[in-house]
């Protein structure tokens, strides 16, 4: 089962208030539902491939509307032939959807709420609950353990868009809209966004196993930039260590260092007896009378030299 499969497992057994179980199933309804005629008289189709979501649709439509709807299961016919399951309304459906507060009856196609979705009498509780329901409808969130953090929900009009982007907007989570071939997408790519929104949906669970995620993905990347870092500056030491004791090797060939002046024949000999050590550690040896960029200093000195000598 996949991460967004799971965080939507979780999301079906959250028990809620009444006022928050009708909100829940208006997003569904909203996102999902579909009116259609059959036999010359109306029926409200809400369609989903998860049978966990199927079972909470049912359990929602007769905790709120008190009806029996039917379950009508098919298979699709293209790609992975996954089963849809229909929750049918076919007794008063226009009836039952004026009850969850459509104001006027919609046409045969897509169930479009007439209702302002965000007003100020909604409670805050049910802003949640509307969230959960479009993100169980139409939502998707990547594993956390992939190369990317991605949280989007399909919207089929650009105004349920508008509406999810200020509902959203309400909880500081900056949300993007963007139009796609079949509707319009709501996304979120900031991980702790990402964090925020299962949180405000009651996706608890989801979010500490997203959170133990990201943390160590976190704390990985810290420790791989360290040992690059370490990498770096360790090659960095040992290169100039390479050209400083080639430098002093041709200076005693053609020379001998006995001849160099007192301070550049104390670092060379320092080099040659140390030659693994960095600049820094060079001036502890040399009980640190002289800094590491008067010693450098120094190692430019006997480059001149070699320079000279025809290195």
């Amino acid at each position: 089962m996949s991460f967004a499969s799971r965080t939507k497992k979780e999301l079906t057994l959250i028990e809620e208030s009444d006022c928050c179980q009708r909100t829940e199933l208006e997003a569904l309804i909203t996102a999902n539902g579909r009116l259609k005629t059959i036999g010359g008289r109306p029926v409200l189709d809400i369609e989903t491939e998860n049978v966990a979501i199927a079972r909470r649709i049912y359990t929602l439509i007769k905790a709120a509307l008190t009806v029996h709807p039917e379950v009508v299961v098919r298979k699709k016919m293209r790609l992975k032939k996954n089963n849809v399951y229909a929750i049918r309304l076919s007794t008063h459906p226009l009836e039952l959807l004026q009850q969850l507060g459509w104001n006027r009856l919609p046409s045969p196609g897509a169930v479009e709420q007439s209702v302002p979705v965000l007003d100020k009498r909604r409670k805050r509780c049910c802003q949640r609950a509307y969230l959960r329901g479009v993100f169980l409808a139409g939502g998707s969130v990547n594993d956390p353990g992939s190369n990317s953090y991605h949280l989007e929900i399909s919207a089929s009009t650009k105004a349920l868009g508008e509406i999810l982007i200020k509902m959203t907007d309400a909880y500081e989570l900056h949300a993007k809209l963007i139009q796609r071939k079949r509707g319009y997408v709501l996304y979120l790519k900031e991980g702790e966004k990402i964090v925020d929104f299962m949180s405000i949906i009651g996706a608890h669970q989801a979010l500490l196993k997203f959170e133990d995620v990201r943390i160590l993905k976190g704390m990985r990347n810290q420790v791989n930039r360290l040992v690059n870092c370490e990498t770096a500056n360790l090659n960095k030491t040992i290169g100039a260590a390479v050209r400083q004791l080639e430098v002093i090797r041709f200076i005693d060939e053609h020379m001998g260092i006995q001849n160099l002046p007192n301070h550049l024949r104390e670092v060379a000999e320092l080099r040659q007896k140390y030659p693994e050590v960095n600049l820094q550690e060079l001036t502890a040896r040399l009980g640190n009378k002289v800094s590491k960029s008067g010693l450098n200093h120094r190692f430019r000195k006997l480059e001149q030299i070699a320079e000279q000598l025809g290195k």
